[in-house]
């Protein structure tokens, strides 16, 4: 199953743009203007966090009013919360970490997934089970760049979505390993901007933020690959 998007072949999440914009709303009303921002400034993939109880709506608003988003689900915790995420809207779910009851359930949405891992043994847990595409969380915290550069040795079929403790000033060293696909966070994104509606300020910091990549700009926007796998 896949979650199309407007055109051209079947992309990662992880190829869509180089950052994706970690969003914490506390108003479901500020959802549709800011998705609209940062699709603007070259930032498709936009990762709503659960953190709040505006998330579901913020994420159905978007999904049904920003055609040019790809909206997603952060914090996914529960196989429930990942059903309720899919059922409003969301094309890709992330966790911070996973079971094997969250990873059956993120599976099970039909959509792309990103489970989270911080020590290699994670890692080959979910290689085992089919999954290549992982969030590395917290990233800083776990070991940043050095612990991502020495797992593509020996794991080199594993790539990653950083996210924690990356702003600017690092996100070009996380960018530049060949298991990185893109990184997360909020810069882009700050509270004091959201509050305030300064949607140009927001587009302007995301326009910054596509320029971090290797192709200076939003990557391929093709229909998004549902994730796979084994494992029960």
């Amino acid at each position: 199953m896949t979650s199309p998007l407007p055109s051209s072949p079947a992309a990662s999440v992880l190829d869509l743009a180089p950052v994706v914009p970690v969003v914490v709303l506390s108003d479901a009303a500020d959802a549709v203007p800011l998705a609209r921002a940062l699709v603007a400034g070259g930032l498709p993939a936009i990762e709503v966090t659960l953190r709040t109880p505006a998330a579901p709506a913020a994420i159905r608003a978007i999904a049904d009013e920003v055609p040019d988003a790809v909206v997603g689900a952060g914090t996914v915790l529960t196989p429930e919360q990942a059903g309720m995420c899919t059922a409003a809207g969301a094309r890709f779910l992330v966790s911070p970490g996973w079971t094997e009851a969250l990873l059956g359930a993120m599976r099970g949405s039909g959509v792309p997934f990103l489970p989270g891992v911080s020590t290699t043994s994670e890692v080959v847990a979910l290689l085992e089970c089919g999954v290549r595409e992982m969030k590395f969380f917290p990233a800083q915290a776990a070991g940043g760049t050095a612990y991502l550069r020495s797992l593509a040795g020996p794991l080199p079929q594993a790539r990653f979505c950083p996210t924690g403790g990356i702003g600017p000033h690092n996100a070009p060293e996380y960018l530049a390993l060949p298991n990185v696909g893109c990184v997360g966070g909020s810069w882009m994104v700050p509270a004091d901007a959201v509050a305030a509606g300064d949607w140009g300020r927001i587009e302007e910091l995301a326009r910054a933020a596509a320029g971090l990549g290797s192709g200076g700009g939003p990557r391929a926007a093709g229909g998004l690959r549902a994730g796979g796998g084994t494992c029960r």
